[in-house]
């Protein structure tokens, strides 16, 4: 349920609602706009009596959220969401460039690929240290160590790194990351979710293989219910009857998803394709679409990669595609 109060209302006004809500056990969100302020009921709200809470003079309307997602939902929460990293901004008009290798090799790679995507214009460095990969046999990441590298990059060029969590057995090594990022396979991990939900740190949440925009979502409220509201969204490709593509990108889930949340998305065209010739058309297609942002994998040398060499551009590859976004955002913005 969600009660829009009226311009003009004080702050002690609805100071004094928000207690007589939280009297009936409910959790009251309470989002601040230039002209109005939107208080989102979160808990059993049967027990409000809508035509009371209505009646009040500082209350404009009353409306019952019908979508099982409360937190996420742009009706609790009508200002678009952005996430602080530092000086970078995700979301609400900000355009972000997240780069990096697929999997973090070594040192001297880290910080090569960390160097050139700087420079051509990435704001996150991207790297996985731990890989969930399909294969048993294939390369699993230099975990800890991976992570090591990685702060040896951000110290290197200064940019931020985000990077994958699969056990939350293996959070305390995440301490010094600037952003977990969910992967596909664990986007219904909720044991999970709930306890990245109890830390502060922003969560960049993939979609899973074959999940709606509604389990997405459900899968960002398990986050958000344990108190943690700093998430990105993240599209990247689906599992269709397409063999083509090494997955399907819905390009319509970044409209969708801006009208149903007030969450940032962003896009992965890398993971999406598997092939590193249509990574360029898609995070243009992406950036037209009115991405927050977009992920690709770059490596140094994509040919001998331990992981996903096939989906990875190179520096000079990735300086073009930036180039181009660049001119795709100046048009549109």
């Amino acid at each position: 349920m969600i009660a829009v109060l009226k311009q003009g209302t004080t702050t002690a006004q609805t100071q004094h609602l928000v207690a007589w809500l939280k009297n009936m056990n409910l959790d009251v969100h309470i989002s601040e706009g230039q002209h109005v302020t939107v208080l989102g009921l979160i808990g059993d709200t049967s027990r409000v009596d809508m035509d009371l809470l209505k009646s009040l003079d500082m209350v404009e309307t009353v409306k019952r959220v019908s979508e099982p997602f409360k937190q996420a939902n742009r009706k609790f929460h009508p200002k678009d969401t952005i996430i602080e990293i530092g000086d970078i901004r995700i979301g609400g008009g900000y355009f972000t460039i997240i780069a990096g290798p697929c999997s973090v090799e070594s040192e001297e790679q880290i910080i090569e690929v960390a160097q050139a995507v700087k420079a051509s214009g990435a704001h996150i460095l991207r790297g996985g240290a731990f890989k969930p990969r399909t294969s048993p046999y294939a390369f699993q990441g230099m975990k800890g160590a991976g992570i090591e590298l990685l702060l040896k990059a951000r110290a290197a060029t200064g940019l931020p790194i985000v990077t994958e969590i699969m056990n939350i057995s293996t959070l305390d090594l995440f301490a010094d990351v600037d952003i977990i990022q969910v992967g596909a396979r664990n986007m219904q991990n909720f044991d999970l979710l709930k306890e990245l939900g109890k830390t502060q740190k922003p969560i960049l949440l993939k979609r899973g293989l074959a999940n709606t925009l509604q389990e997405l979502l459900m899968s960002a409220e398990y986050i958000m219910s344990e108190g943690n509201e700093n998430i990105i969204l993240c599209e990247r490709g689906i599992r269709t009857f397409e063999t083509y593509t090494r997955n399907t990108l819905d390009l319509s889930a970044v409209t969708a998803l801006h009208e149903l949340s007030h969450l940032p998305v962003v896009v992965d065209p890398s993971h999406a394709t598997g092939k590193a010739k249509m990574v360029s058309p898609m995070a243009c297609a992406a950036t037209a679409a009115g991405a927050d942002g977009i992920m690709i994998e770059v490596h140094n040398n994509p040919s001998c990669a331990l992981c996903d060499g096939a989906q990875s551009l190179t520096p000079q590859q990735f300086d073009e595609v930036c180039h181009r976004v660049r001119k795709i955002r100046e048009a549109i913005v």
